[in-house]
């Protein structure tokens, strides 16, 4: 069994209050939290910074824990929910973003599922395929890098393998076989590794690419990572985004990631 906790903050530079927008008559972080239910999570809760949204919650049969305004991840206000909870070192956290209303519930139970099975491993995340070859070298991609054993090797807004003898001022199109992956920022955590994380020294490698997960790399923490088929559904990031998301909740239709 494993917990969802959903981090929402309220402050958003271009959509403020992002996580009381609404959807279909409820607001973002309730559908998100519904999709997560959906999940077959023991439990779901929102670790929030404002009472606004925790009052949300609660209006609709959501839990939530107000947590310090000041956290500078999502996983360090993770971490402190665990803490809040009572987590023990062993259970299995998934941390699935408020904004994503449209998250496949079945990709939340398969990234627990993997961190489950592979004991080594601190932290469960998923990438899909990289085929189109803007996508490639986009900055604002984030690719992983993965051994034999879909383990990650590294993260980066780089292309990552680069592909020296195909890859030039004139190139149109990506090597075939060339695994390129791009990552999704959905991730399982053990508890005991939860706790450790806002003691970790912040690594050069993060700093320079603003890419938190790479802490745990850099401190020797092994990242499982599924490999997904298609492409899963984008956050919510821009009102375009917003109204992307009510007009698949008006169609009733079933958000997937494939």
């Amino acid at each position: 069994m494993f917990t969802v906790l959903i981090p929402a903050r309220y402050g958003s530079t271009r959509l403020p209050g992002k996580p009381l927008a609404d959807i279909c008559g409820k607001p973002m972080v309730v559908r998100v939290a519904e999709r997560a239910i959906a999940s077959g999570a023991a439990r779901v809760v929102v670790a929030t910074d404002d009472r606004r949204i925790v009052d949300a919650a609660a209006t609709h049969g959501i839990a939530a824990v107000l947590t310090r305004a000041d956290h500078p991840t999502g996983t360090d206000r993770l971490a402190e929910a665990a803490v809040q909870l009572g987590l023990a070192p062993h259970e299995i956290v998934v941390n699935v973003q408020g904004d994503e209303p449209l998250l496949d519930s079945a990709l939340i139970r398969r990234i627990a599922d993997l961190l489950a099975a592979s004991p080594d491993a601190a932290i469960a995340t998923a990438c899909h395929p990289i085929v189109d070859l803007q996508e490639a070298f986009n900055p604002n991609v984030v690719q992983v890098g993965l051994d034999r054993r879909n383990y990650a090797l590294y993260f980066s807004r780089a292309t990552i393998p680069w592909a020296r003898d195909a890859f030039g001022p004139a190139v149109r199109s990506l090597p075939s076989g060339l695994p390129l992956y791009r990552h999704y920022g959905l991730y399982a955590y053990r508890v005991d590794f939860l706790m450790r994380y806002p003691s970790l020294e912040s690594a050069p490698i993060e700093r320079f690419e603003v890419l938190e997960q790479l802490r745990a790399l850099w401190h020797g923490y092994k990242i499982v990572v599924e490999i997904t088929t298609g492409t899963p559904a984008p956050g919510i990031d821009t009102p375009a985004d917003l109204e992307l998301a009510r007009a698949v909740y008006a169609a009733n239709a079933t958000p997937t990631s494939d």
